[in-house]
């Protein structure tokens, strides 16, 4: 495995395995990344491991696991075999594949870099919203048409060009949506927030209007949806809500495809009443004979929104500075609990 200079010998710190895809370390953890970890715990190996391909007298010594896609989940069997086992860093986003109901009853404690790869997502919503307003998409369409031979203006979903006192309505004050808020807080617009577990309390301090999802939907010029995917949230934007929608507006989806109702959005964007940009659809990818690939009121994006590039290694920094928390008995800042299983994403 790892070579000896990884530390596996020094007894003040603990055992720990990187377990996630090959290659995927790479691009999580930089130089400086890979070295504070490297102060912090002593690997098993250099590279990524599949942890039930460890053998027992192995497994059985890892306290942390640094994980991220690929990673083996943690279930009963398992975690039989890692005794020793403390915290799961999980330098990605949802846990809900990794963790298990074991995973708490062996008392291990886990932690997620859903906000780092947040950030990303926010960024690419607020840009979205601006080339909404802007037409960027239909009149970038009309120029190449017409190569410069007459003008071409565009209109805002509103009804008027530009981004000052259009109707912003966010369905989710999620992590994500509430990174959104702070950079729409940047331009002229109104923001109002359709979320269950948002009180009116709260509401002021973001600096927002508490609707209800059917207002919301009828008062918005752009709904941006950032809810989490779960059972209940399925289809949440379904044929009623689309109709409540005036005529020219725009829903953006960076979230998950089953929060919408895919047939009854095609619908309304094949009639030409609202426009749709989609970097998750449902199903993932759409069928080739989708009417959505070629519609000029659609923009596709092939779920490009979340973490990419240089990006990852952000959620690789949240990852070790968790790992550095936990160590030192330090309140985490991104614990996973049980509870919370129901209502993230």
């Amino acid at each position: 495995m790892g070579n000896e200079s990884s530390g596996r010998t020094d007894a003040n710190r603990p055992i720990a395995v990187l377990a996630m895809a090959q290659g995927v370390e790479q691009q999580l953890l930089t130089e400086g990344a890979r070295r504070a970890l490297d102060a912090l715990v002593a690997l098993v190996d250099d590279s990524p491991v599949a942890l039930a391909a460890l053998p027992d007298d192995v497994l059985g010594g890892v306290e942390i696991v640094v994980g991220s896609w690929g990673c083996d989940p943690l279930d009963e069997a398992l975690l039989a075999r890692m005794p020793k086992l403390r915290f799961l860093a999980y330098a990605a986003g949802t846990v809900k594949y990794t963790v298990t109901t074991a995973s708490w009853d062996h008392g291990v404690v886990v932690s997620s870099a859903a906000a780092a790869n947040a950030v990303p997502v926010a960024e690419f919503t607020f840009a979205a919203i601006v080339m909404i307003a802007k037409d960027v998409f239909r009149v970038r369409d009309a120029l190449r048409e017409t190569r410069g031979t007459i003008p071409v203006s565009g209109v805002g979903p509103a009804g008027a060009l530009g981004t000052r006192g259009l109707r912003v309505g966010l369905i989710g004050a999620s992590t994500i949506g509430r990174l959104v808020i702070e950079r729409l807080a940047t331009l002229d617009v109104t923001v109002a927030v359709a979320d269950p577990y948002l009180d009116d309390t709260e509401a002021r301090r973001l600096g927002v209007t508490r609707m209800e999802l059917d207002d919301l939907c009828a008062w918005a010029d752009v709904v941006s949806v950032h809810a989490p995917e779960l059972p209940s949230t399925r289809h949440l934007v379904d044929p009623a809500q689309l109709a409540r929608m005036h005529d020219g507006a725009w829903l953006v989806n960076t979230a998950r495809g089953s929060l919408v109702d895919t047939d009854a959005l095609t619908r309304e964007c094949v009639s030409g009443r609202l426009n749709a940009f989609i970097d998750t659809p449902d199903p993932e990818p759409l069928p080739p004979d989708s009417p959505l690939y070629d519609l000029p009121n659609v923009v596709l994006t092939p779920h490009v929104a979340g973490s990419l590039g240089t990006e990852l290694s952000r959620m690789g920094d949240l990852a070790v500075a968790e790992i550095r928390r936990f160590l030192a008995g330090d309140a985490l800042e991104h614990e996973v609990r049980a509870a919370d299983l129901d209502r993230i994403a």
